[in-house]
């Protein structure tokens, strides 16, 4: 599915990834997770080629995603989930969910109003809250919100950039359990989580990263197990 091989990026002359090597397969969610400035956000933006890489390649499907422009690759399916959400707040939450779908070319009209009753369903609130202004939901509901408009596209890779931040525990459990429902059905995830335990709970396969750098992968459930792992690279 993806594949980044010895990726190394940054700004300008300062480098924040150095020589990342992971890889992504359906139906397994993988977390990346790292002290605060490890590079975990930039590893994402790169992966979806905001942040263009010094050296090394990225491979969507086996093919090199470099000269792809970032919307592209959405309509292609790496389909990533920033932080802070970035919904469109003057907008209905339906038009939120409706504003990415539209612009891929397979995706019928039929098509977005059987998405829209899966992801009312995934979500129930956003069925009640459909025809309010995104900005008049919770943070909460503005994160799921985020994650139903973009599976909304049907993504073969799904990215997520700290989904758990300043949310409530029960949410950030719905919106897990989500994802972890999404990867047993096929879908790749790749998730970025300040709640490094939680991610690991959740995840198949971790890579830990300090200081822009892999310090460590494997199963997650290997990984959890380590508490040494924990004081050593998570604090």
């Amino acid at each position: 599915m993806i594949e980044v091989e010895t990726l190394s990026a940054g700004f300008g002359n300062v480098k924040v990834l150095h020589d990342i090597s992971l890889t992504v397969r359906p139906g397994r969610m993988v977390a990346i997770i790292g002290a605060n400035g490890a590079g975990k956000t930039t590893l994402l933006r790169t992966i979806s080629n905001i942040v263009k890489p010094s050296s090394g390649r990225i491979l969507f499907e086996g093919t090199s995603t470099a000269s792809v422009a970032p919307h592209m690759l959405a309509r292609m399916g790496i389909v990533h989930v920033p932080q802070g959400r970035q919904i469109v707040p003057t907008l209905t939450v339906r038009d939120n969910l409706l504003i990415g779908a539209q612009r891929v070319p397979t995706i019928g009209n039929e098509d977005l109003e059987n998405n829209l009753e899966r992801e009312f369903e995934r979500f129930p609130v956003l069925r009640s809250r459909q025809n309010l202004p995104g900005g008049n939901l919770s943070g909460g509901e503005q994160q799921m919100l985020a994650v139903s408009r973009a599976l909304m596209m049907r993504p073969k890779l799904l990215m997520l950039d700290e989904p758990s931040l300043g949310l409530a525990p029960q949410v950030v459990a719905a919106i897990l359990r989500a994802l972890r429902q999404l990867a047993d059905h096929g879908l790749a995830v790749l998730l970025v989580e300040q709640l490094a335990m939680l991610a690991l709970q959740t995840a198949d396969d971790a890579y830990v990263l300090q200081r822009g750098r892999v310090v460590l992968n494997g199963s997650a459930k290997d990984i959890r197990a380590n508490p040494s792992i924990v004081d050593s690279y998570l604090k």
